[in-house]
């Protein structure tokens, strides 16, 4: 999602860190280059990412409620299961912004469930309903194909599950969560004010409902991961609660020649799933989001919630960077 978080006590933070300026003025002085390093672990494939991501897209937009929502759940289920994961559903009735009832399946897929040492990778995977930042008027009502905002990271977890699925110098396990009713929060033309506890109404279910015992290292949720010309500074929510994974994911990209993707600077504070992940389950969790700060119509870039959001909008070399970045991670924990 995609609310910019204001607080008495972070205004000054945010004021800061704003990245939707025009210029990012303000934005930290990007930290000397580190030394590069050899890649570790198998090879992340930026074109078989992509064939996930129009393969949702084939189910026409998930929005909640819908059949091309619920098929494309049971696809990706049946995806994390060809690839060895343990999968499981978590399915809940959860109200949204105007009282529809919604039914909600967070997806669960686990790499070696039986490791206690485990880091958290999550996405959406619901469609925004409404196109509501489209700038043509007459499309706020229609469903967002959501290519980007949901597919993406969707697919860089199936492509990451895909190549660890057989490996077994990776000793320690991953969970893949894919969370429901992200993209249902307050639209634009309501009448009433935003809310953000309508939005990622599934991470908030999830992060209440936890598995007895459970317990991640560290979470990084992906949003937005795949458009064209993205690149990912440093969201102000990670920072605030894990801002060692923050730099440890900056600094493995720009190690392995993904640099330019991550620049070292401060993005603006975003409500997104990775919320609830800190503050509802105490997981660290950082967010790995689209920031273009440029962007005239919106600093997520310009097919946020429009019916642009498409696959010819979609670049599998971004993708590439931030999933061969999430797999030297992973294969650098200890």
């Amino acid at each position: 999602m995609k609310q910019i978080l204001f607080s008495v006590l972070s205004l000054v933070a945010v004021v800061s860190i704003a990245c939707s300026c025009a210029s990012c003025k303000n934005a930290t002085k990007a930290a000397a280059e580190p030394d590069t390093v050899a890649l570790v672990g198998p090879t992340f494939r930026g074109d078989s990412a992509y064939v996930f991501a129009a393969k949702q897209c084939d189910f026409g937009p998930r929005v909640m409620n819908s059949a091309a929502h619920d098929r494309c759940g049971e696809w990706i289920m049946q995806k994390f299961r060809e690839f060895g994961m343990s999968v499981e559903a978590q399915d809940a009735e959860l109200k949204g912004w105007d009282g529809t009832m919604l039914r909600s399946r967070n997806i669960i897929a686990r790499f070696r469930p039986e490791q206690t040492t485990r880091i958290l990778l999550c996405a959406h995977w619901d469609s925004r309903p409404w196109a509501d930042n489209d700038p043509d008027s007459t499309n706020w009502h229609r469903p967002v194909m959501a290519a980007n905002d949901g597919a993406s990271g969707v697919a860089v977890m199936l492509e990451v599950a895909r190549a660890i699925q057989s490996d077994t110098t990776l000793q320690i396990g991953v969970d893949f969560v894919c969370f429901d009713a992200e993209d249902w929060g307050t639209p634009r033309w309501a009448d009433q004010a935003d809310d953000a506890d309508t939005w990622a109404l599934g991470a908030q279910y999830w992060a209440e409902n936890l598995p007895e015992g459970y317990e991640a290292r560290y979470g990084i949720l992906l949003d937005m991961v795949g458009g064209q010309g993205t690149k990912f500074y440093q969201e102000g929510v990670s920072k605030q609660y894990a801002s060692e994974i923050v730099n440890k994911v900056w600094r493995t990209a720009a190690q392995i020649g993904y640099g330019s993707f991550f620049p070292m600077k401060d993005g603006a504070m975003v409500t997104d799933d990775h919320v609830p992940v800190n503050e509802k389950a105490g997981i660290a969790c950082i967010d790995i989001i689209a920031c273009f700060p440029d962007c005239p119509q919106s600093s997520f870039g310009p097919t946020w919630h429009t019916v642009d959001d498409t696959m010819d909008h979609i670049d599998p070399n971004v993708m590439k960077a931030v999933g061969q970045t999430l797999i030297q991670v992973l294969y650098s924990e200890e």
